[in-house]
């Protein structure tokens, strides 16, 4: 088929990532010496500036590593917990019966700053200054803002002015910008200036001044500002009604990000590694195993029977994210038995001829799944393809998304990274900070007994899902999207069309993309659709006709809407390899 682009082949290193300037910054730390982990820490920290409305300094990320010298991937945990006074008890006390998905309420540990700054000191050879030079240029010179950062302002505009006026300061002091007008953060550049020079005087080591960094960061004037922001600051949220937050400078104190082994599972001699339970990263793994047992290569990608075949899997894999996924340090979730080959050949046979309009869990060792009793659905006219950007209402009530970055070095080192959250159009901006917090915390429920039941010093279940698959035991391919719910639709199909056709990752990136909206939204109000099947228009006309015949309720939407992937790869034959999704306009791979 034909692509958009071409796929980058070199034998230097490739950096793909949804934001040009964030991939432009990683290759130039390739090209000074840097390695994977040091490029992409660089990008990360530009995401934050350049792509505000997806992510920033006040949200979370989850991190891939792959390193072939190490035998094992690792990930490296950006997720904050949930403020010591975030109970349930204390929702009810306020008359809620939903987390909000804007305002104070909903804010978690702000994780990215930890995660980025302990990889690049396990892993990297960059100091923190090196690394954040780039985001500090354009903070204080300025970027051209995006169309969709412009449409998303627009959005809460007058939430802005008439309601958070310290966002409205910071985003629109000279009015709404245009599209490709030069924006600033110089409040934002400043907390980076200072958290570098309390670094660079705690110690002369690059190690140590990232462990300052950090102390700096969560123990220092950053959370000082941030609990005493919460503390002080009534805030109006989706509830309709002003709220303090309940996140207090000890709780950053508290916390510290964490790495731990990845979550794997083979498929076709790949081995697929992803995170936790606490995102939703191991759906990705249960779709594999339950779509291990049908021969998808001979239905023909993109025919009926491998759509319908996949986005059934879909639905048992999410069924079981609801009932099961959680934070294991707190809950018990029988991942082992999830992923085990025998549970997914016990659920096959739910995946009949039909479309399934039921929400399904599973019963891994005989246990009895639970489902929140509050699920909500949708009214049938209600339709929302989510498409690569936060589909925002005017209260700052969003779907979610958030960035991607995938990194490759000559030495075959990977990283993917998802980071997301701290998003303006749902938070207030704390002014002198230049960054406002997140609002993960909405992907708790209010009622206890669930994996997912808000729990105090607790990671919520969140969507953020980077990718990376393994061939021979050695680093292959990392890949990842935004996207909310559908990042692991979006990468699932990706990941099998370039294992059961002969395309390169651009054109696999490229070709007609689709996703099931069946499952309940993570984000608030957390409604489903039950049979919804989202499709790009791109679709051969016959297969969504057969797919409407076998009665899903299918949505059609532009044929470049969907998905906003990246990816990079290292063969054996020792070249590396990248492509980026052209939707949007804004994602780009680089290298050589």
């Amino acid at each position: 088929m034909s692509t958009t682009r071409p796929e980058l082949v070199g034998d230097f290193g490739m950096v793909a990532s949804t934001h040009w300037l964030a991939s432009a910054a990683g290759m130039s730390v390739l090209e000074r010496g840097g390695n994977a982990v040091d490029a992409a820490v660089a990008a990360g920290f530009v995401l934050q500036v350049v792509e505000p409305h997806l992510n920033g300094p006040g949200g979370e990320v989850p991190i891939l590593l792959a390193d072939p010298r190490e035998p094992d991937v690792r990930v490296v945990v950006g997720q904050g917990t949930a403020p010591a006074a975030a109970t349930i008890e204390a929702f009810a006390d306020l008359g809620l019966d939903r987390v909000p998905g804007t305002g104070l309420l909903a804010a978690t540990v702000p994780g990215a700053f930890g995660a980025w700054t302990l990889l690049l000191e396990r892993w990297g050879t960059w100091r923190l200054r090196e690394v954040l030079e780039y985001a500090v240029h354009h903070a204080e010179a300025g970027w051209p803002v995006l169309a969709a950062t412009v449409r998303t302002m627009a959005t809460v505009e007058q939430l802005f002015r008439e309601e958070w006026t310290d966002s409205a300061r910071t985003w629109l002091g000279a009015g709404l910008p245009q599209p490709g007008d030069r924006v600033t953060n110089p409040a934002l550049a400043a907390t980076y200036r200072r958290v570098v020079a309390e670094a660079e005087s705690a110690s002369p080591s690059r190690e140590g001044q990232l462990v300052a960094a950090r102390r700096v960061w969560y123990e220092g004037f950053v959370a000082e500002r941030v609990g005493q922001y919460c503390a002080d600051q009534q805030v109006m949220d989706t509830s309709g009604r002003r709220h303090a937050g309940l996140l207090a400078a000890s709780d950053l104190a508290g916390w510290a990000p964490s790495v731990e082994d990845a979550v794997s599972i083979d498929y076709h001699g790949v081995t697929v590694c992803k995170t936790g339970p606490w995102g939703q990263g191991p759906v990705l793994a249960q779709q594999l195993s339950l779509l291990s047992g049908f021969d998808l290569a001979g239905m023909g990608v993109r025919s009926a029977d491998f759509v319908h075949t996949v986005v059934e899997a879909t639905k048992l894999a999410f069924a079981d994210r609801e009932a099961w996924y959680g934070d294991p340090l707190a809950v018990d979730v029988p991942l082992a038995q999830l992923l085990d080959e025998r549970y997914a050949a016990s659920r096959r046979p739910l995946i009949g001829p039909d479309a399934s309009y039921e929400l399904r869990p599973g019963s891994p060792d005989g246990r009895v799944p639970q489902l929140p009793a509050g699920l909500r659905t949708a009214a049938p006219a209600d339709r929302g393809a989510g498409v690569g950007e936060p589909t925002v209402e005017r209260d700052g009530s969003t779907r979610g998304d958030t960035c991607h970055l995938d990194v490759v070095d000559r030495e075959g080192r990977m990283v993917s990274a998802t980071p997301s959250g701290g998003w303006p159009q749902s938070s207030p901006t704390i002014p002198d900070l230049g960054f406002c917090l997140g609002t993960r915390a909405q992907m708790f429920w209010l009622e206890p007994g669930l994996a997912s039941s808000l729990r105090p010093g607790t990671r919520p279940r969140t969507t953020l899902t980077p990718s990376m698959a393994l061939r021979d035991g050695q680093p292959w391919m990392a890949f990842g999207t935004p996207g909310g719910d559908q990042q692991d639709q979006w990468s699932l199909v990706f990941f099998l069309t370039v294992m059961h056709t002969g395309l390169d990752l651009q054109a696999a990136i490229d070709a007609p993309m689709w996703h099931s909206a069946h499952m309940p939204s993570s984000f608030y109000p957390r409604q489903s659709q039950p049979g919804r099947l989202v499709v790009e228009d791109r679709l051969n006309p016959a297969v969504v006709a057969e797919l409407v015949r076998r009665g899903h309720d299918i949505e059609v939407v532009d044929g470049w809407s969907l998905g906003r992937l990246s990816a990079v790869t290292r063969g054996r034959d020792g070249f590396v390899r990248a492509g980026a999704n052209s939707r949007g306009a804004q994602g780009y791979a680089v290298g050589r």
